[in-house]
């Protein structure tokens, strides 16, 4: 029986992130929270791209050029869709995360997810902090554990 699981070890792994501009405070501390976590995994620096977007819903036309490129190993995306008065949150929030997993499917490329989808700034804040909780750090991690798993599957 084999077994298969993904290390954190991040050494040698080429990264690319998407990062949405609009609520860039919070796409700010959600990068820093990623690139926290690369560099901690052993992800060096010159091993990571960052491209930037207005806003969330181009994050997967974004991400998917970067993912067909074969340039790296996994994916990271950062935005902040916060719920407004408008209808505006359900037209972007869903569309974005369906179209990310779809992304994965027809890429076979792993794709660390962090798109908050928040009621209202506070929980955004809660949620790209610089301490323990940071989404970004969090994405970035399970981000290098899926590229690793991925290579020991096809591997074998």
């Amino acid at each position: 029986m084999a077994t298969f699981e993904g290390s954190h070890d991040g050494k040698g792994l080429r990264v690319g992130i998407v990062c949405s501009r609009f609520n860039e405070f919070i796409v700010n501390a959600l990068l820093e929270g990623a690139l926290r976590g690369l560099a901690s995994h052993g992800v060096s620096e010159s091993d990571i791209d960052v491209a930037w977007v207005p806003g969330a819903y181009e994050i997967p036309i974004t991400t998917k050029a970067m993912a067909v490129t074969g340039r790296y190993d996994t994916l990271v995306t950062l935005g902040a869709v916060i719920r407004g008065e408008t209808a505006h949150f359900e037209y972007v929030a869903g569309p974005v995360a369906d179209s990310i997993a779809q992304i994965q499917l027809e890429t076979g490329m792993p794709i660390g997810f962090a798109v908050l989808t928040v009621e209202n700034v506070e929980q955004a804040v809660e949620r790209s902090g610089p301490g323990a909780g940071n989404k970004g750090e969090e994405a970035a991690v399970g981000a290098i554990e899926m590229a690793n798993v991925l290579k020991a599957i096809r591997k074998k």
